[in-house]
């Protein structure tokens, strides 16, 4: 059986994370591709030496250019630039909308029946633009973030237990970071919902840190972002894809009819296969959770909009 390809956009720390962890799965051959001469080179080859050790048996490469990533069944893009200091949001989204929009051009012109993983930030006006731009058909692009962001709950509310993190299974919808949606009514320990094992005010703790997860992680290292769990997320989505593992998962998918939200990616559980976002799973939301995902689909119409003004003509 022919393995999968797997080109990543990006050879940042997040790329090179995804890197490692799809390599450590086995899930495909892999192109680093990154516009830093030798840096993906660089990388792609200190992954390939490890792997005697580590016991992964595939083909991994770097380059600066696209020839190499042809026919990738998966390309995860990753590309972007941390916002700086002085620099505005609406700063940021242009920038950032320039560089993705290319690289999904060039991605795309060469693996034309792919499906593409966006992890670049601002996340929902990341998967527009790609969408926007290589022409797929929606089922095809898909965000990252609510993996990241549901890790980080389990993570805090097992610790919070003293329990296993494989035991705990949350759920948020909505977009990244602010814009996040907890459903502690759909979160529990081994079935016991979580609201019988946390008190309330801890539990809303727990919801503010995951809010401010990464945040939380720059101000500790002060020179970067997170990226050992922003790559095991997006890994964890191409793995249900790479194996048609139907894992029902929290990602930024399409939307039209689902939740009233009228054609646009938001953070929703779907089930991703083979074909991608083979399907958008809608939840039952009370009066406080559908105001809060109103609120979360309004943000990223409006990001959206502004987005629309820095795409190529």
């Amino acid at each position: 059986m022919q393995r999968a390809k797997i080109t990543i956009i990006g050879a940042g720390n997040v790329g090179a994370t995804c890197a490692h962890w799809a390599a450590a799965q086995q899930l495909g051959d892999i192109v680093l591709v990154d516009i830093v001469e030798g840096m993906p080179q660089g990388k792609a080859l200190d992954l390939y030496e490890a792997s005697p050790i580590a016991g992964y048996d595939l083909a991994l490469a770097g380059t600066n250019d696209y020839e190499a990533t042809a026919d990738s069944q998966i390309v995860i893009i990753t590309s972007g630039v941390p916002r700086k200091p002085g620099m505005s949001r609406d700063q940021l989204l242009e920038t950032n909308v320039k560089i993705v929009a290319e690289v999904t051009a060039r991605a795309v012109e060469k693996s034309p029946e792919a499906i593409l993983v966006v992890v670049s930030n601002p996340l929902d006006a990341m998967v527009y633009t790609a969408h926007q731009v290589s022409g797929f058909p929606p089922s095809r692009v898909v965000g990252q973030a609510g993996v990241l962001d549901t890790a980080r709950f389990r993570s805090f509310i097992a610790a919070e237990i003293g329990c296993s993190v494989e035991d705990v299974q949350a759920m948020l919808l909505g977009g990244h970071g602010d814009d996040m949606v907890p459903l502690p009514r759909y979160t529990c320990v081994s079935g016991i919902p979580v609201a019988q094992l946390v008190a309330p005010g801890k539990l809303e703790e727990i919801v503010t840190r995951t809010r401010n997860g990464g945040a939380e992680i720059v101000n500790l290292l002060k020179t970067g972002s997170a990226y050992y769990a922003p790559g095991a997320a997006t890994v964890a989505m191409v793995e249900s894809i790479v194996r048609d593992k139907h894992r029902v998962l929290p990602c930024a998918a399409y939307c039209d009819q689902e939740y009233g939200v009228g054609g646009y990616f938001v953070g929703v559980p779907c089930v991703l296969g083979r074909h991608g976002v083979e399907k958008v799973i809608e939840v039952e939301l009370d009066t406080r959770e559908k105001e809060m995902f109103d609120a979360s689909v309004q943000h990223v119409k409006d990001l959206c909009a502004a987005t629309r003004k820095y795409l190529p003509k």
